[in-house]
């Protein structure tokens, strides 16, 4: 019985929620929509003692072989810190879309699935980044943040006019939004 170990990096389009199924947890993965989930993992091995969460997992092969894959996710919205904010929104050479969110904050979980498929869709004329507002409080200061989630769409290292909005917003509110925004900047 032959064994190896690899890394698989997984890219999504949607977040990756985890599944309750009657004693464990496993995630779904990210699909297309009218697809099936491609992944489905245990979350958690339960051994009598604690929880421990499940780096990998085995898969069998009918050639009686087995190999160990270690999974690292990646999704279409980055988050990025103070440190990084020059330097990816106000030098890039595309509009950004800018989300302030909150871990603590339902309205940023709601509306999450909807900025991941923007992020995909306008992945050619629009950048769409994230920013932890308890964990970057200058940004949050320099930009006034009151409310969360806050989107603010940047142009050539300014903040487009008129672009902010505060709160949940549907998906084709959303979308509606991003279109406005991005023809006000290609007829300027």
């Amino acid at each position: 019985m032959a064994s190896s170990s690899s890394t698989a990096v997984i890219l999504c389009r949607q977040p990756i929620l985890p599944l309750r199924s009657s004693n464990s947890f496993f995630y779904t993965g990210c699909c297309s929509p009218g697809t099936t989930p491609f992944i489905r993992k245990p979350l958690f091995r339960n051994h009598g003692g604690g929880r421990k969460l499940n780096h990998s997992f085995k898969h069998s092969s009918s050639s009686s072989s087995s190999s160990s894959v270690k999974l690292e996710i990646k999704c279409g919205v980055t988050e990025i810190n103070e440190s990084q904010f020059s330097e990816v929104v106000l030098k890039s050479d595309r509009p950004v879309l800018v989300e302030f969110i909150a871990s603590w904050c339902g309205p940023c979980r709601l509306i999450a699935p909807a900025i991941e498929s923007i992020a995909q869709e306008y992945e050619d004329k629009l950048l769409v980044v994230k920013i932890d507002h308890d964990s970057n409080p200058k940004l949050i200061e320099e930009y006034k943040v009151y409310g969360l989630p806050a989107l603010i769409v940047f142009k050539d290292g300014k903040e487009i006019p008129e672009s902010r909005r505060e709160g949940a917003i549907t998906k084709a509110k959303l979308k509606d939004y991003i279109d406005a925004l991005l023809k006000s900047v290609s007829i300027a």
